[in-house]
């Protein structure tokens, strides 16, 4: 899932929902999206979670109840959230947004599907590689 720079203008607003953990964000043309922040999370772009490779990815899991503590930007194309459980290295370019808010029905199914292949479930704690329990990643 790489995205490159395309027409997707910087959005009019981003809003940081944290009770119901959901990031809302408007773009010029008038479309909205609220995304939660477990989908940001078990979708975030950075090597971490997609590998550095194809086939690489890392299924997330125990991410329901993440929150996003930090929104910064990153030049005048994308923001960096911080999420509580200390994942803070995903750079959520404005089309990548835009993917995730129009494809969520989509990316649910398919990380449903994953979890299922795995046998693990959503609210799994992640290991670690050497097979432990762990909260932070």
């Amino acid at each position: 899932m790489s995205f490159r720079s395309s027409q997707i203008p910087p959005p009019e607003s981003i809003t940081v929902h944290s009770a119901s953990r959901i990031l809302e964000i408007a773009f010029p043309d008038g479309t909205r999206f609220r995304i939660p922040f477990e989908l940001m999370r078990v979708y975030s772009p950075s090597a971490e979670v997609q590998g550095h490779g194809p086939g690489q990815a890392v299924l997330q899991t125990g991410k329901r109840q993440v929150d996003i503590v930090a929104l910064e930007p990153v030049g005048n194309y994308a923001v960096q959230p911080t999420f509580s459980d200390g994942h803070d290295s995903g750079i959520f370019t404005w089309e990548y947004l835009y993917f995730l808010g129009a494809r969520q029905a989509e990316l649910w199914a398919d990380y449903e599907r994953r979890l299922a292949a795995a046998g693990v479930d959503r609210d799994a704690p992640m290991p670690d590689p050497a097979g432990r329990a762990c909260g932070h990643h």
